[in-house]
């Protein structure tokens, strides 16, 4: 997912009217199940494809999620870069460098950020009306227990960022298996999830991370 902030600048907001699409059986089973989900972990294993690159990049890692869209991302381990979405900033924080990249989620600066925040938490949509907003469904397929989801971001804007995220689920515990971000240049980046929590008792610190005095902050929105 980090790969994202990059590129999240130029996003827009319109969205492209499409046909609507009836979900299968499978589908609004796991979107039911969403509502049981106050808190989630995981490991993760991610793993990027870049077309610069003959070899895939695999990295490990660790996720944690509070509804309804408070999340933290730790790659690597120990963690090079830490993903935190706060009640009111988005916090990107870089240990190796002491810095931290500050994006306050309640000013107009953050308007064209919303779509691709959205995606972080893809894995969690709260109801059907909330998965239909976001996104255009392309494909709904079910194979040895597990059912693929694969999604288009409504947004225009999302759109020529991203082509498409795909979500696999479990079809009978509708446990999250995994998440693929297709990018407009064509490199992916997966998310394969282990070890996986659901609704364990999270440290409210997680979401709420002390700046450490000797870090660099910088708020990239200002600079603009």
């Amino acid at each position: 997912f980090w790969l994202m902030f990059a590129l999240i600048g130029g996003l827009g907001d319109a969205s492209a009217a499409t046909s609507p699409v009836s979900l299968t059986p499978p589908v609004l089973g796991w979107l039911a199940a969403q509502t049981n989900i106050q808190t989630w972990s995981a490991g993760f294993v991610q793993t990027r494809k870049l077309k610069s690159l003959t070899e895939p990049l695999t990295t490990t890692g660790q996720v944690w999620f509070q509804a309804p869209d408070l999340f933290r991302w730790e790659l690597g381990q120990p963690p090079q870069t830490i993903a935190v979405r706060t009640t009111s900033d988005l916090l990107i924080f870089y240990p190796r460098l002491k810095r931290v990249e500050r994006f306050p989620l309640n000013t107009a600066e953050i308007g064209p950020w919303r779509d691709a925040l959205a995606m972080l938490d893809a894995g969690f949509p709260r109801s059907e009306a909330e998965l239909m907003a976001r996104y255009h469904v392309l494909s709904q397929t079910v194979s040895n227990g597990t059912c693929e989801l694969v999604l288009q971001p409504a947004a225009a804007g999302a759109r020529r960022m991203m082509r498409r995220i795909t979500i696999d689920f479990d079809t009978i515990s509708f446990v999250l298996r995994g998440t693929e971000l297709e990018f407009a240049d064509g490199s992916t980046m997966r998310n394969d999830f282990q070890h996986i929590a659901l609704n364990p008792k999270l440290d409210a610190r997680l979401f709420a991370p002390a700046i450490p005095g000797d870090y660099q902050l910088v708020e990239p929105l200002k600079s603009r």
